[in-house]
């Protein structure tokens, strides 16, 4: 987590009174769950919390933790820059991380969440059962109702989360929505400004949403979206990179939990060397079970034997 303090104002997503309006347009025999959202959305009220760091956050830190990061970092640094010393609110531009499975792309985004004290939400497109998943679709078809975008941003407490659209490159269409449909406003400010779900049919400010996509193959990508993203290459981490990210993750296990505090503060160098090899996908499954094999040998340490090398059963796994 970030250390500095963050400085918040209020910004307006929505208005009331739109709401207020629409909810007397549905009459008694309206939608009921249209009229459940439209009243949510009134006791929470319009305004969300628009935040920034008050300094510089740690993207030195965040870099040691994943060295393969560094030039995404420098550009946010430069970004930030800009608007720290002045009312501005942050600007960022849309970011699509592109690399292989499992390097940690899904992390740095939470991560990056973390370090600017915002809100953070996800979509997996690899996952959709529906192509209106981002947007919503209209509360005229059965079983319709609002889009990740929406919930992200009513249901939150802020105004400019970070927002990632993971495995990008997976999208398929069902025929009758583009599941990228949404992001061609969304992703530029004047449109995103007025962004309206389909089935709320309320216009939301996204306009500060921080956007984050993760993608495999970039040919993939429908070239009208990809031209609207800043792209980065990430490359797979160096054993040296590698067992630095071993150890952040080491670290962040055993901080969150109390029984952590059984353990030493830092990875035993045999035991991050023989991770160096493993994709950082993996290496947090690796660690969980090897402080359990640990704890299970009356041990106050992990060992390289605490370590299982082999997967077990075949289940997908998202992000990292």
């Amino acid at each position: 987590m970030s250390n500095a303090i963050s400085i918040a104002g209020f910004r307006r997503i929505y208005s009331t009174t739109r709401v207020e309006t629409a909810l007397g347009d549905l009459g008694p025999n309206g939608n009921e769950a249209l009229k459940s959202v439209y009243e949510k959305m009134i006791r929470s009220g319009g305004e969300r919390f628009s935040v920034k760091p008050g300094t510089m956050p740690d993207f030195e830190g965040l870099a040691d933790e994943l060295p393969n990061f560094r030039e995404v970092l420098d550009d946010l640094r430069r970004q930030l820059a800009l608007c720290l010393e002045t009312d501005d609110p942050i600007e960022l531009p849309p970011l699509l991380l592109l690399g292989d499975p499992g390097i940690g792309k899904t992390h740095f985004a939470r991560r990056l969440s973390q370090l600017l004290g915002t809100g953070y939400g996800f979509v997996s497109m690899s996952s959709l059962t529906a192509g209106w998943i981002l947007s919503g679709a209209s509360s005229q078809w059965r079983n319709s109702r609002t889009g990740k975008v929406f919930e992200t941003l009513v249901n939150g407490d802020f105004a400019n989360p970070v927002f990632v659209v993971d495995e990008i490159d997976k999208t398929s269409a069902d025929g009758q929505y583009d599941p990228l449909g949404a992001l061609y406003s969304l992703l530029e400010p004047d449109t995103a400004a007025e962004f309206v779900d389909e089935f709320a049919e309320i216009p939301l400010d996204c306009s500060e949403i921080a956007w984050v996509a993760t993608a495999n193959d970039a040919s993939r990508i429908p070239e009208p979206i990809l031209n609207r993203f800043n792209v980065y290459e990430i490359a797979p981490p160096d054993a040296q990179a590698a067992r630095r990210i071993a150890g952040a993750l080491y670290r962040e296990i055993r901080n969150a939990h109390s029984w952590g505090e059984q353990f030493p503060e830092t990875l035993d160098d045999d035991v991050a060397d023989r991770m160096a090899g493993v994709p950082p996908r993996e290496m947090r499954r690796m660690l969980v079970g090897a402080f359990g094999n640990a704890k299970i040998a009356k041990r106050d340490r992990i060992a390289v034997e605490d370590l299982s090398m082999e997967r077990k059963g075949r289940r997908q796994r998202i992000g990292f």
